[in-house]
């Protein structure tokens, strides 16, 4: 057996139980950290001893985020070389000129050429990289459906809602609590879209992190001993444009960001 050359082939040789005996929240999310060398294979009770023994020194003993973040985008470059961007255009919500695809990420534009180079007038982050690229390759160019479901209800959601929770919802909630104009504030530079209260919250902004992959915010203020509360929504047909991973990545990278521009701002004590 060669090397595994991702998580997700490390992941088909799981059981696929998601015990957590493992100490991880999912099988899937062992496969990641197993394939960054933060696990080992064998931590898996229930993986056949043959499997352990024929992968045996096969996988890297230790990939730094940087080595898979590299590796994870000279893999997607090189299919992004073998698309039709001119074709694509119209169902991924962007337009072609100049040899450049380009998309609007949160109102900014973000182009790429047939050589996977990615160019913009602002920082591309780590974050937007890889959920960028996935989206043009695995775009099936599904509409907007228009109705918004909680991230543990998206098909692969289930593995990922309790992590997506703790790092993004959780967080997220600190910002808005802490200083809550700025939280607006945010939302409108990335070009937030102020929308009818969703579920009587008291903020309801959407997002476009890609332009089929919307992300609804709800915030209810602290009320009359009540505790405050925040949660994402996302379109039914999410993960039609976007795998569950850089649907995962691309919502806690945002989290991120507005932590990082909170705490500039001395808004925010984290």
């Amino acid at each position: 057996m060669t090397k595994p050359q991702s998580s997700m082939e490390i992941f088909k040789l799981l059981p696929k139980t998601n015990c957590k005996e493992c100490r991880a929240p999912s099988c899937l999310a062992f496969s990641v950290l197993v394939f960054k060398g933060e696990k080992q294979l064998d931590e898996c009770p229930y993986i056949e001893k043959e499997i352990v023994e024929r992968l045996d020194g096969k996988i890297k003993t230790r990939m730094t985020a940087e080595q898979d973040y590299a590796v994870k985008l000279e893999q997607m470059k090189k299919q992004i070389s073998t698309l039709d961007l001119d074709s694509s255009a119209h169902k991924l919500g962007g337009s072609f000129s100049g040899y450049k695809l380009t998309l609007k990420i949160l109102g900014k534009d973000f182009s790429i050429d047939s050589k996977g180079a990615i160019s913009s007038d602002i920082h591309i982050h780590q974050w937007v990289a890889i959920p960028f690229l996935s989206y043009i390759i695995k775009n099936a160019g599904v509409p907007v459906s228009g109705k918004w479901v909680p991230f543990r209800e998206l098909p692969g959601g289930k593995d990922w809602y309790r992590l997506f929770g703790q790092r993004c919802e959780k967080p997220l909630k600190e910002v808005a609590d802490t200083y809550t104009d700025l939280f607006e504030d945010l939302i409108h530079i990335f070009n937030g879209k102020q929308v009818e209260n969703h579920y009587e919250s008291d903020i309801s902004l959407v997002l476009h992190p890609l332009p089929k992959v919307p992300i609804l915010i709800c915030y209810w203020r602290p009320d009359d001993g009540l505790e405050s509360d925040l949660n994402l929504f996302f379109d039914s047909t999410a993960e039609d444009n976007l795998n569950i991973e850089s649907i995962y990545a691309l919502a806690t990278g945002l989290v991120v960001m507005f932590e990082k521009i909170a705490l500039r701002h001395g808004a925010v004590n984290i």
